[in-house]
């Protein structure tokens, strides 16, 4: 190991000894983004691991694999600037709230919270569900592991991440202000 990926160790693991709370995931997505991704990137790992668990304009979306800049943006997207939004058609069946969840993708990402429509139009709760989804599907179909990746699998399902249809999709999120280029950040 190099000196310097022995400090970035170092402050990481007292970083996590004082926020106990953390979950996992967020601990492996600062893990990848800061040794694997973002060598040579000048922020310090303080300032990127506290990035990467910050809250976005006062939401309160849930931690996971799943950055919170990348999720504020497919919630930008999909609600039109991340409001609940209620239940709309879309493509011959409803999808609610922030994320304009269906009703089969709440159930895959594990049925979290009171119900579907309850849930979707939650933040906590449907980012949560966007979380577990991202959790059970991206590793499991070999999307990549960035915004790209699970943007284009909350847009395509399971396997949405390979698919070409979904590319519209992220380019329509590259198109929202401040979301050109998010990968992990």
């Amino acid at each position: 190991m190099t000196r310097a990926v022995i400090v970035c160790f170092i402050l990481l693991t007292t970083i996590c000894a004082a926020r106990e709370t953390l979950r996992d995931e967020i601990v492996q997505e600062f893990f990848r983004s800061t040794f694997v991704e973002s060598s040579g990137q000048n922020k310090s790992v303080e300032e990127k691991f506290m990035e990467t668990v910050s809250v976005e304009e006062g939401l309160d979306f849930a931690p996971g694999m799943v950055s919170q800049k990348c999720l504020l943006c497919m919630c930008k997207l999909e609600s039109g600037g991340c409001k609940p939004i209620g239940c709309r058609m879309d493509v011959g069946s409803l999808s609610c709230g922030y994320f304009q969840i269906k009703q089969p993708y709440w159930i895959d990402c594990g049925k979290p919270g009171k119900d579907w429509k309850s849930c979707s139009n939650d933040i906590n709760c449907s980012s949560k569900c966007v979380q577990q989804y991202m959790k059970r599907y991206a590793t499991h179909y070999r999307c990549p592991l960035n915004c790209e990746g699970f943007a284009r699998e909350h847009n395509g399902g399971p396997n949405g991440c390979h698919s070409s249809r979904t590319l519209k999709y992220w380019e329509l999120l590259q198109k929202i202000p401040g979301c050109k280029g998010v990968k992990f950040s």
